[in-house]
């Protein structure tokens, strides 16, 4: 039985439009009204996340920056935070200035940046947030922590990018995509998976009693996570491999689908 189900947002619950449709309000609605609870799992800072979430009906705990902090939506109120450590940060900033990488940080779930150009805008316009522009990331977070550090390259180079940060930070950092373009740099011990497992436990739920949906790169280990796995058909391979089913893409309301096969019919089995 499927008691908790974690969605990813971008490309699983909303499309590029930035919009949950009817359709999928109304299933999560079905469902919530059996008794499954819901997170999001999403690589977005709170503030960004959490009007998706109030959208769908969500209150309780969402797991947001891949992650690296877990927040209560009716209050605010932050459970969990596993910032980048300080040495890290600086030297994927130093990396990203030699390369002539845009890098953009992450204090208080606030969006820092060193000045807004056209991969700023690019990653703002997405997460619907405004950076703080502060002149210089390094310098500004010699003395703060960051929750994570985005690098926003071309989407051709962002494969060969990640390689490179991977080569210079080894072991010291989890690396990922959340989009083509979007390279994100964590404590190495966040991850979706990791996140949906601490959820679980706040809902007294079990591993096996969880489904999963996402749709890119850093779904990979939520999937994995999950008692059940769901990959939207519009996703990489990588993802595609560890799904234990698949289902239409956003534009098709994929999590509709996958809550109607999976989840509902198993509460009319029940009946």
């Amino acid at each position: 039985m499927i008691r908790l189900v974690a969605l990813d947002l971008d490309g699983t619950l909303i499309s590029a439009s930035l919009r949950v449709s009817e359709r999928v309000k109304s299933t999560i609605a079905c469902a919530r009204a059996t008794g499954v609870d819901f997170t999001m799992v999403t690589g977005r800072m709170f503030q960004a996340a959490r009007p998706f979430a109030q959208a769908v009906g969500i209150e309780g705990p969402i797991v947001c920056y891949q992650g690296a902090a877990t927040y209560v939506v009716s209050t605010g109120e932050r459970l969990f935070h596993y910032p980048l450590p300080a040495a890290v940060t600086a030297d994927v900033l130093r990396l990203a200035s030699a390369d002539g990488v845009r890098a953009l940080g992450y204090h208080d779930d606030t969006l820092y940046a060193d000045e807004r150009d056209a991969y700023t805008k690019e990653y703002t316009d997405l997460a619907r947030v405004e950076a703080r522009v502060v002149g210089s990331l390094q310098d500004f977070f010699q003395n703060r922590v960051s929750t994570k550090v985005v690098c926003v390259t071309d989407i051709l180079k962002a494969d060969a990018y990640v390689d490179r940060l991977q080569a210079v930070l080894g072991q010291r950092a989890y690396v990922t995509r959340s989009q083509p373009q979007f390279v994100e740099v964590l404590d190495r011990s966040v991850n979706k998976g990791r996140a949906l497992a601490a959820i679980a436990s706040l809902y007294g739920v079990r591993a096996e009693e969880t489904m999963a949906v996402g749709d890119s790169w850093n779904d990979v280990p939520l999937l994995a996570a999950a008692g059940f796995a769901v990959a939207m058909a519009t996703g990489p391979k990588e993802l595609l491999a560890n799904a234990d089913a698949v289902v239409a893409g956003v534009e098709r309301d994929g999590v509709a689908e996958a809550l109607e096969r999976f989840v509902l019919t198993q509460q009319r089995a029940r009946r």
